[in-house]
């Protein structure tokens, strides 16, 4: 829960990063563009007044003399060069102008198209004449944005009397070139920089929180009673320094608690065992007939055979338990290892009158400690031959899908009574057969169970649907 509420607070921070991004490029942009037609407006405004004083310095009368202006900005126009603005190449000249009379009439235009109209009612010359500034940014297609023009009217002066109004203007055209080119270097850099941050959020990701996911799960997993494999936390030398302290403090416990389970475990179940046999050797002390003296000698023999017998499954299964993962690992075919199980114990399914048939596809292999798995398969047909009765089957089948191998051992037998099933895999807890006094040591399917989580596996047991009789032990891994 910690690791997603985490996760949601970076994509939240990805996300409001992402939105400032968004905000600052158009902003970058927006003022980019701006600033541009400021510094354009700024050049023609001091154009337009160089001009304006030009024709003023000419002027004998009233009367505007443009014949000099055209002449010069024909010539201009005509002028072939290439200016090399950044990384835009500039090749002919942009500005353009027009003169206005005192009413307003275009009495000039360089470009040729105004000459003769009347622009008394646009912004620059209308406040030009009224010696205000006039500026105005009009379009020549008014469907089209990109054919705005920013005009710059500026009087025109004889002896402090406004005559006429010169307008210096430029197409927008002209500049968005050099927007479009910073636009490309900004849109490059907030480009890299968001791309910085991704890998940066990746990274973190990689290396902190996907591994502190992968500690969380192990460490529940143990809390669980499972063994976890210890996962693969990546290069991160803080998260690997954490993990290994994690599985040192693990591994430290269960050591300490491992030696005190196990040493109440023994003293627990040797105390009936020992018990029996310490009464045995007091009653032999006295006098009593040979045959009597031989049951108690029977008894004593048989009590040392079960308690060797609970030390022997103890050992092995505290060597199982003391593994978090399987030492050695190699490919076991099946069918190969069911051949090998079934002629280990030929003596005992022959002597109890018992078939042993297998059913398993000579192809399927899975990857795992063949001699760990043999004796867990053991465990199970020692089962299945001990519940059932002569004259029946014990059949083995394995298959495998999506990854999956599921091996079933089922037999004909008894079955397991209800009450039993919630303990089945409890140290030390077994039932007996009916009419048999023989009694396991409890250890064999806490065993197999070991065996198959360390195969990162899970085991099963199951009666037999009616009207089919007997049990039925499934593994998957």
């Amino acid at each position: 829960m910690k690791i997603r509420l985490t996760r949601l607070v970076v994509l939240i921070m990805a996300l409001v990063t992402t939105a400032g991004f968004l905000m600052l490029y158009k902003y970058l942009t927006q003022d980019l563009e701006n600033q541009t037609f400021q510094a354009t407006e700024e050049s023609l405004i001091d154009t337009a007044h160089i001009l304006s004083a030009i024709i003023e310095s000419d002027l004998t009368d009233e009367n505007i003399n443009t014949s000099n202006l055209q002449t010069a900005l024909e010539k201009a126009h005509k002028h072939q060069f290439s200016a090399k603005i950044f990384k835009l190449t500039k090749t002919k000249l942009g500005t353009h102008i027009y003169i206005t009379n005192k009413e307003g009439t275009a009495i000039f235009d360089s470009s040729g198209k105004r000459t003769g109209k009347d622009m008394s009612q646009f912004n620059d010359v209308f406040n030009a004449n009224k010696n205000k500034y006039g500026a105005r940014s009009s379009r020549d297609i008014e469907s089209d944005p990109l054919s705005s023009v920013l005009y710059i009217g500026v009087p025109i002066k004889h002896k402090n009397n406004i005559i006429g109004t010169l307008t210096v203007y430029k197409a927008q055209q002209d500049i968005r070139p050099f927007i479009t080119s910073r636009r490309q270097w900004i849109s490059l850099s907030i480009t890299m920089i968001a791309i910085g941050i991704i890998v940066f959020t990746i990274a973190v990701f990689t290396w902190i929180f996907r591994p502190i996911g992968k500690l969380i799960t192990y460490a529940q997993a143990i809390t669980r009673g499972e063994k976890p494999v210890f996962p693969k936390l990546g290069r991160g030398r803080e998260v690997n320094t954490l993990g290994y302290a994690l599985k040192e403090m693990r591994d430290t416990l269960d050591g300490r608690s491992y030696v005190e389970n196990y040493t109440q475990i023994l003293t627990h179940e040797l105390k009936s065992p020992l018990a029996a046999i310490r009464a045995s050797s007091e009653l032999l002390q006295e006098k009593m007939p040979a045959q009597q003296r031989e049951k108690f000698l029977t008894n004593i023999q048989n009590e040392t055979n079960r308690s060797q017998r609970i030390i022997d499954g103890l050992l092995k299964l505290s060597n199982l338990e003391a593994q978090s993962q399987l030492i050695k690992q190699t490919p076991i075919n099946i069918l190969a290892l069911a051949n090998r199980l079934s002629h280990s114990h030929t003596h005992r399914l022959e002597s109890n009158n018992i078939k042993f048939k297998i059913s398993t596809p000579p192809s399927i292999t899975i990857l795992g400690d063949e001699t760990l798995l043999l004796a867990a398969l053991s465990n199970l047909l020692e089962n299945a031959i001990h519940f059932s009765t002569e004259n029946t089957t014990i059949e083995l089948t394995a298959n495998q899908h999506n990854k999956k191998t599921t091996i079933n051992i089922t037999d004909q037998g008894t079955g397991i009574p209800e009450y039993a099933f919630p303990r089945l895999f409890e140290r030390f807890y077994s039932i007996s057969k009916p009419g048999s006094s023989q009694k396991s040591s409890g250890l064999g399917l806490a065993f197999v169970k070991e065996i198959i989580e360390l195969h990162q596996g899970t085991i099963k047991l199951t009666n037999q649907a009616p009207p089919l009789t007997g049990t039925k032990a499934t593994i998957t891994i």
